[in-house]
């Protein structure tokens, strides 16, 4: 049995193929410390590298909340000076930016509150599906802080230039129906079913060949971006795929009309 910190924690388990990262605050609605920030990007990547594991799906601990934003209360100890704060915001950005850095998919499983920095880190993930009781909301608005180009870009590519200035200018709540309306989450369930359909769109994901799952998800990021050395890596990912040794496995396996056995080599 594990016990949460009093201070947060992020905590890793794998069940087959799918790894789960849960960010676990229950205290404070899973609000995310400092460290908490450092440990969801080690956690990404240790999910990352495991060879077992084909899927990463992130979800917060307990019925409450996904993340209900950053910890405030340590605002004033840890981003008192410009240092402080340019430290935590760099810790907060490699967050954001671990899920986009996985070769693998990462699908967030939203049930309850997710606002602000909880938000966000669903924004960075490639899939996510809520719970039809998921609250959404982005306050920086209401609390005077700058939010990163790279974080409103990111919204952006997802809702559209409208749906973000909207989220971001109002500061307002918004749930479950409208989130699928905007694009923003790709599919809703129950309450009560929200973790079984994440499994079970996991595990259809799981199945499918590895490489091609890193070409489409490098594409994507390319499309969003003007990076020359992102776009030849979406490419270089494009070609791994027609001389890899699953095409040839997924060409078979299509001939003698069976299940194909990818290996992502």
């Amino acid at each position: 049995m594990e016990v949460a910190s009093p201070n947060g924690e992020i905590r890793t388990e794998v069940k087959g193929a799918i790894g789960c990262l849960i960010i676990s605050n229950p205290r404070k609605r899973n609000a995310m410390t400092k460290d908490m920030w450092g440990a969801f990007a080690s956690g990404i990547a240790a999910l990352d590298s495991d060879a077992g594991v084909r899927v990463i799906v992130v979800q917060g601990d307990g019925d409450i909340a996904f993340v209900s934003g950053a910890d405030i209360s340590q605002f004033e100890g840890q981003r008192a000076s410009a240092q402080d704060q340019a430290e935590y915001d760099a810790i907060a950005a490699n967050a954001y930016d671990a899920p986009g850095r996985a070769s693998k998919p990462v699908i967030a499983a939203i049930r309850g509150i997710c606002i602000g920095g909880g938000l966000g880190l669903a924004a960075a993930c490639d899939l996510r599906v809520c719970s039809a009781d998921a609250r959404f909301r982005m306050p920086a608005a209401r609390l005077g802080l700058g939010y990163s180009v790279e974080g409103v870009q990111r919204f952006v590519g997802l809702v559209g230039p409208q749906n973000a200035l909207d989220l971001f200018m109002t500061a307002r709540e918004f749930g479950a129906e409208e989130a699928l309306r905007m694009g923003f989450v790709t599919a809703t369930e129950t309450a009560d079913r929200l973790h079984s359909k994440v499994a079970e769109m996991a595990s259809v994901i799981a199945e499918n060949a590895p490489l091609t799952l890193r070409s489409v998800k490098l594409a994507v990021r390319a499309a969003h971006s003007r990076d020359e050395e992102v776009m030849a890596a979406a490419r270089r990912a494009v070609l791994a795929c027609g001389a890899s040794a699953d095409h040839l496995e997924g060409q078979r396996a299509f001939r003698e009309k069976r299940q194909p056995r990818f290996t992502g080599k």
